[in-house]
């Protein structure tokens, strides 16, 4: 008897900030002012309380690694917004 092979969807795991800081080595504080300066990406919504406002987030693990892969390219700032603005943009397309 022949078996079929089940094909695994391919995980994109969400990282809470702990994490987020760990891999990247920043602290909150740093990774909220590069979100401001558009060099790095913004959180995806996970939660949200009673009111329907944010409550949790969360950071596409691809996303984040795309970002470390960047600065250890020594890619300029300019170059990693145009990154971020790709990543976020394409959100919208998966």
């Amino acid at each position: 008897m022949a078996s079929q092979a089940t094909a695994l969807p391919t995980l994109n795991p969400l990282y809470r900030r702990p994490i987020v800081e760990k891999v990247y080595g920043k602290s909150r504080g740093t990774i909220y002012r590069e979100i401001d300066a558009g060099l790095f990406v913004r959180p995806v919504v996970i939660g949200r309380d009673k009111n329907g406002e944010p409550c949790q987030v969360a950071w596409p693990g691809d996303e984040v690694q795309a970002i470390i892969d960047a600065r250890i390219a020594g890619k300029t700032d300019a170059e990693i917004k145009a990154l971020v603005v790709k990543l976020e943009a394409a959100r919208g397309s998966k």
